[in-house]
């Protein structure tokens, strides 16, 4: 077996630093501090490492334009993200290419490639998988400052900002029992993106507060997609004990979840209640208006973007983690507000 070349991760494991620590060394970048250069400098000689001159002299090079990758351009959730993070950016006079993978993670890595020969800046990225760390590494090695929105990553450190998924469920599902609902259903989203899996836990944890105990039919596994919300609302409701509410686990479940009830002649909240997590900017205007879990998107967006920055200024810096609160906005679709 051919035995590889040494690349800058076993250098960056040898000395214990990360590998944009070691991009930055080589690179004569005077921000890193005498210790850590020399653990560098050592684990070279020792690896007997050669760099790619040609790559690490176009690192260097200067860009004002950075990449924000997110999963679905039609969803409310990040069309106000988008524009937190373009509205901050030209603020700093910077420059935004948006990519919309549809949360493929083919398009995704498309994407990446194309920053990496734009030299991007950084990226904000709305990752498509959990184990993403192997797209992304690479990317982060060559010295592009990464920052993740809305899902986290098995085995990849960077400043990360997300919304309290579990803590957002439990208000939702509190509210529906506070009202007298028991046979309480889920349109849960993929389990394995944190959103989908904390709102999950956060719906079984708010159920066993109640003294609630679960039911397997009334909890629907979906894709986030508005047809996913249509179909397992349709399960739901032909099955033989359907729900008298329904929690759908993000904004476009819960249009899919709207049409079906709709096509359906269900009442809401007559016949069964609906809330849903994610706010939308016509949720007032629905018949009944909706009752959501409205996440802080354009805070989403700033926050991304201000640790963006504070990492091309201090690339060494301890990778942070923002953790944004949601809040629970009641209308008509609970039956909270039928008297008005």
């Amino acid at each position: 077996m051919q035995r590889r070349n040494t690349d800058i991760h076993d250098v960056a494991r040898k000395a214990g630093v990360s590998s944009a620590t070691v991009s930055r060394v080589l690179a004569g970048n005077e921000s890193v501090n005498v210790e850590l250069r020399e653990r560098v400098l050592d684990a070279v000689r020792e690896l007997n490492y050669r760099p790619n001159r040609v790559a690490q002299s176009l690192r260097v090079q200067k860009s004002s334009t950075i990449g924000l990758i997110i999963p679905d351009i039609q969803n409310a959730l990040f069309l106000s993200l988008v524009r937190a993070v373009e509205d901050l950016a030209y603020a700093h006079q910077l420059n935004v290419i948006l990519c919309n993978t549809d949360d493929n993670p083919e398009k995704q890595k498309s994407y990446l490639d194309i920053m990496r020969s734009q030299q991007a800046a950084g990226l904000i990225v709305v990752p498509t998988h959990p184990k993403d760390a192997k797209m992304l590494s690479p990317v982060q090695a060559s010295g592009t400052p990464i920052v993740l929105v809305d899902r986290e990553i098995t085995g990849f450190e960077a400043d990360t900002v997300i919304v309290d998924n579990f803590r957002g469920t439990q208000l939702a599902i509190a509210h529906l029992v506070a009202l007298g609902y028991r046979r309480i259903a889920i349109l849960a989203g993929p389990q394995n993106l944190t959103p989908g899996r904390e709102r999950l836990q956060g719906y079984y944890a708010a159920l066993d507060s109640a003294d609630i105990e679960p039911i397997p039919e009334l909890v629907k596994m979906g894709t986030f997609k508005l047809d996913s919300g249509y179909d397992l609302t349709r399960e739901l409701m032909l099955s033989a004990n359907p729900p008298d509410a329904i929690f759908a686990s993000n904004n476009l479940m819960a249009l899919g979840c709207l049409r079906a009830l709709h096509e359906m002649r269900v009442r809401i909240p007559e016949e069964v209640a609906l809330i849903s997590f994610d706010d939308m900017p016509w949720a007032e205007d629905l018949n009944p208006p909706l009752t959501a879990i409205t996440q802080p998107s354009y805070e989403l967006g700033q926050q991304a973007l201000e640790l963006l920055l504070n990492r091309m200024k201090n690339p060494d810096a301890a990778y942070r983690k923002v953790i944004l609160q949601p809040q629970l906005i009641i209308r008509k679709s609970c039956g909270a507000n039928r008297q008005e």
